[in-house]
Formats: structure tokens, sequence, C-alpha cells
């Protein structure tokens, strides 16, 4: 038994199916190791698609996701998936070969200190030096990451490790785990009972529904809770989704660039659970929450509940379990429900959304974003992983689709990054095979990671992307012009690019549509074949005004 095959035999004692990877320097006996165990490898061709495919996986299943890529070079590349991780709370492990420790700051074949240039973004990053220890160190990484607000970690293995025979007798051996993000802790009834106070007292309550309620499993406890007493739900965006069907209560994402209806200004209570008070919220402070408004905070984790604002009331618990306690006291003390405020609520919803939704269409061709979404409606109602890569396409996504947002549907992560959709396609695929997966992108968005249609294929991972291609970086470009005029538009134009053939040419199915009324049968056609299709539609540059 040599260090590969006890690593291994970790990860896969905690669930772990696949490993997605790009080969390189140090990971050879790592992949026997993989094929005599019985763990997939998922081979890409970039390791940023790799990691990406780790952090998709992780988000989507509350699970470690795991990806292996070679040193130095590679590793760099890959912590941009790791980065993503970091700032959406997603448990993943990357895993990154070097060469042989003898050669230790004697200038080996890409010497680099992996471990230093992980560790500000990871919950935990080592070597493993001895092969008798590579368990071990695997038990205490993905504990890290599926502990507490999860998070991305590290772990270095140099090569003569991973060949290195392992003497049974010192070997430090560990049990199994779920390698799952698992949170069980009843917050303190004494805070509860302060926070219900609050809750009864209030007028004009806005729950702040983050990442953590998804983590938490929180889902119906969050709808028992909000329908009971009528409280005005939103989601940071880029969260974590945990409204699975439309609700009354659930008035949208906040925090876009698109900006939002006039509710937490005008609340005179916002609970905060499990998100963080970032520019999404607007720190938590004035104008975006008033100054007045009395703030309580739920999270399984010390460290946020306090972090950049103090609360009035600071609970320490998960979602799940917290919502449940509420819902419990209010029934106890026979609270009244909020009607008022969120029928008041409601009204400035739609009233914000108007202009996204109500407005007719323009006739096309060309197309908008408008009706790329709108003809993707009927399909992402249901039980599909929907995806969403891209700046100006999601701003459309997220003004006109949300009347829910469940946790399988996925968008890039509170980092913001563009270019994660390709591989989070095939992560979703590999996560749940039996479900459809459509993807949503943005021209700017798949150049990042157009060659992953190759991956997909060679992985026999069906899926469909509907492409809005406005041939241009349509976020920017419409900052520009608005600010500095059409003689101001610079660095954010992109060519054009027959997208549908590219695809074709990776050994996918390639479509191009030129009409709305075409994109739905398109889809229809790309979820009843066994290969990712790609359908290709032109769309103008614009915002809401050119509906």
């Amino acid at each position: 038994m040599t260090g590969a095959d006890v690593l291994v035999g970790a990860l896969r004692d905690r669930g772990v199916t696949f490993v997605s990877t790009l080969c390189g320097n140090g990971l050879n006996p790592f992949y026997v190791a993989c094929r005599e165990a019985g763990l997939r490898i998922v081979d890409t061709r970039n390791e940023q698609a790799a990691s990406y495919i780790a952090d998709a996986y992780a988000r989507l299943t509350r699970r470690i996701g795991v990806c292996a890529v070679s040193s130095a070079v590679g590793h760099t590349n890959a912590l941009i998936g790791v980065v993503n991780a970091y700032f959406d709370g997603a448990p993943m492990l990357l895993l990154s070969g070097a060469s042989a420790q003898s050669g230790n700051d004697m200038g080996k074949f890409q010497e680099l200190d992996h471990v230093a240039m992980a560790a500000p973004v990871c919950k935990y990053a080592r070597t493993i030096d001895r092969p008798e220890r590579a368990a071990f160190y695997v038990h205490e990484a993905i504990a890290m990451a599926t502990s507490g607000r999860p998070g991305p970690v590290h772990l270095t293995v140099p090569i003569d490790v991973l060949e290195a025979e392992v003497d049974p007798a010192v070997e430090i051996s560990t049990r199994g785990g779920s390698g799952e993000v698992k949170q069980h802790a009843s917050g303190d009834p004494d805070l509860i009972r302060e926070a219900a106070d609050l809750i009864v007292q209030a007028e004009r309550p806005v729950l702040v529904a983050g990442s953590g309620v998804f983590y938490a499993k929180a889902e119906e406890a969050l709808e028992r809770f909000a329908n009971a007493m009528a409280v005005p739900v939103v989601i940071p965006i880029w969260d974590r989704g945990a409204v699975p069907s439309p609700a009354e209560h659930f008035l949208g994402v906040i925090g876009a660039a698109s900006g939002g209806p006039r509710l937490l200004p005008d609340a005179d209570l916002v609970l905060i659970l499990g998100a963080r008070t970032d520019y999404r919220i607007g720190y938590g402070r004035p104008p975006t929450v008033g100054k007045e408004a009395r703030v309580v905070r739920v999270d399984v984790d010390a460290e946020e509940l306090r972090r950049g604002l103090e609360p009035d009331v600071g609970i320490l618990g998960d979602a799940r379990s917290v919502l449940d306690q509420f819902s419990e006291e209010m029934r106890r003390r026979g609270a009244r429900p909020h009607r008022a405020w969120l029928k008041e609520a409601r009204r400035r919803d739609r009233a914000f959304r108007a202009r996204w939704i109500e407005a007719p269409a323009s006739a096309a061709p060309p197309m908008t974003g408008r009706h790329v979404v709108d003809a993707l409606r009927p399909f992402v109602k249901d039980n599909a992983l929907f995806l969403v890569d891209g700046g100006n396409i999601g701003q459309w996504m997220h003004m006109t689709l949300c009347d829910r947002y469940p946790g399988h549907w996925l968008t890039c992560g509170a980092s913001g990054v563009v270019g994660w959709g390709l591989p989070g396609a095939i992560a979703a695929k590999w996560a749940v095979p039996d479900r459809p997966v459509i993807l949503l992108s943005g021209d700017g968005s798949i150049g990042f990671t157009l060659t992953e249609f190759n991956s997909a294929v060679r992985h026999g991972t069906p899926f469909v992307v509907v492409l809005a291609d406005d041939r241009a970086w349509g976020i920017v470009l419409s900052g520009q012009e608005e600010r500095y005029g059409p003689d101001g538009v610079l660095a954010s134009r992109l060519g054009e690019i027959r997208y549908d053939r590219v695809a074709e040419g990776l050994g996918a199915i390639g479509i191009r549509v030129e009409r709305p009324e075409e994109i739905g049968p398109a889809v229809e056609r790309g979820l009843a074949v066994d290969r990712p299709t790609l359908i290709h539609v032109p769309i103008r540059t614009g915002g809401p005004a050119d509906a």
C-alpha cells in the first residue's frame, strides 16, 4: 500500500466518487490509485475548469468537491476555483502535486510554496510530508471544509509521498465520514425569546436569507416561518437559494447592479440568516439599512455573528434549527402576521420590476436578453438544474425569472466571477445525472472555458447551453456609454464568432437561432440528445430600455 492508496482511500471513505483534474507533475501515482479504488477521473483542458467543477459540485450538493492539479503553474491556475469557493463558503478540496521533497530549497522542478499561496483563501492548507499521515490530513482538511461556515481547503502531496510504501503499523488511521456539510445547532432559548420580542414588535421586518440557509437545509423551515409571520424574504444576489417554489413572501434578490425595490431602507427589523453584511446589503448600514432599524443575526459560525456589524441580537445556531425555534415561539405567543407590510412590499417589488417584466419585448430580430429569458421560463420551472454565467444576461434572469430561487439553480457565487459556467454544467450533470442541466451564458463568459465542450463530450456529459451573444462585455459597455458617451466605449467590444460551429468542432451539437420562437424547440432538441448542445442566440447590446 502506497501513500497514494492511503490518500485515495481516505477520499473514498468520505463519499468522494470522482476527481476533476488536469494531468502534470506529481499526479501519476494518484491517478493509478484512483483507478484501483474506483474513483472516476474527470480530466479537463484547463486547471481553472477542474477547480470550477469541484467548486460547483460542492455548491450544488453541500458535499466536498475535489480537484487535483500539478505543481506551480497548475496549482496557480486552479486557485481561481478556490477563490470562488472562498467567497461563497463552499466545501472544496484542492490537491496539488509536487516534485520529490529531496529537492526542497535546492531549485527542484517547479518549486513553489503552494501552501503559502493557498492559505489566505483556505480554511486549512498543509503539505502531506509523510505517507503514513495522508489519511489524517485528509480527515483534517475535509472536517474543516464542512464545519461552521463551509469553505475551501488545500493539500500539497509531493510525489515521493505518493509513491512511498506505508507500514500499517505506523499509519495514522481515521474514521470515515460523510464529506457533507451537516449543521445541527439550536440557538440559545433566551436569545430566541429576545429576537421574538423584536419580531412581534416590528411593523416592517425583512428577512435576508443567505447561503447559510441553503447549507443548513432550511428551505422548509424558512417557508414555515415566512408564511406564518408574513415576513418578506430576500436573498443576496449570487448567494445559494433556499426558495424552491413561487412564494408570496419571496421578493427576489438584492444587491444586483440593476438595483431593487425600496425594502431594506424602510425596514424597522432586519433578520440576517446565514448571510454576510457585505456590499450586497449595504454593509447593513445607512442608507441601505435604516439608522433606527434593529438587527437580528443568525449564523452557525461564531466568527460571522459580529463581523462588520454588531447586531441587537446575535444567535449562534444553524438556520434550520433557529427558524424552527422562531416558528414555535411565534405559535406559542399567538403572534400576528405582518400582512399589511407584506402586501406593501409586494406592491413595491412589482413597481420596480415593471420596467423589466411588463413592457412588451421589442420586435425581433435582433433579439434582446428579454427574449432569451422569456423563452427559457418553461424549462426551468421544475426539476432542471439551471446555471447562470455572465453579467448582462444574468441581470435579465434575476430581474424577470426569480419568482423562486431554489438550491438547484446556481450562479457564479459571491465572487462575481464569469467563465465558470461550462465546468459548472459538467459538475451539475455529475452531481445529479438523472436531471436536465441548462446553462445560460454570455459570449464573454463562455470564452474562458469554451474547450471544455470537448471534455464534456469525452466524458459523456450532456447538457444544454443557451448562449446570448451581444459581441461585448455587456455590463461594462453599457456603463461606459452611460458615463462617457459612445466615444467612451473602450476595451469592451468582442468580435463576431460562430459559437455554434466552434461547439461542433469540439464534438458538441451547435444550433444557431435568429428568432425568439426558435429558442424553445432548440432547447427541447438539446435536452433529448446524449451530447452537450450549444444554442447560439445573437442579441443586441442593451438593458431594459431596449426590451
